[in-house]
């Protein structure tokens, strides 16, 4: 009779399977590393929500935070350039607006 086995965590099963099913596209690749990127605080106020013309579109919670990502916006880009590459946006701009309930 044969041992039975325990079960292996599905964790990396997951991460590995939503790597291969994301779309490539400049947003979906901010929309995964943003939180990673900014860090918790904002991301819980700020979150990229649409693409033009080659800018990601973020939705801040308010005026204030939109303004002070505006002047972070350099220091954004070259984070998301060193993270994703080719992928990552020419431009980012940040607009009030309603970011999703986490």
């Amino acid at each position: 009779m044969t041992r039975r086995r325990m079960p292996r965590p599905a964790a990396a099963a997951f991460r590995s399977a939503r790597g291969r099913a994301a779309p490539l596209t400049p947003l979906a690749a901010v929309q995964d590393a943003w939180a990673e990127v900014v860090g918790e605080q904002v991301s819980a106020v700020a979150e990229p929500v649409a693409e033009r013309s080659g800018a990601v579109i973020v939705a801040c919670s308010d005026a204030v935070w939109a303004q002070e990502l505006d002047l972070l916006q350099d220091d954004l880009r070259a984070r998301l350039r060193e993270r994703l590459g080719e992928l990552a946006p020419a431009a980012l701009r940040f607009e009030v607006g309603r970011p999703k309930a986490r």
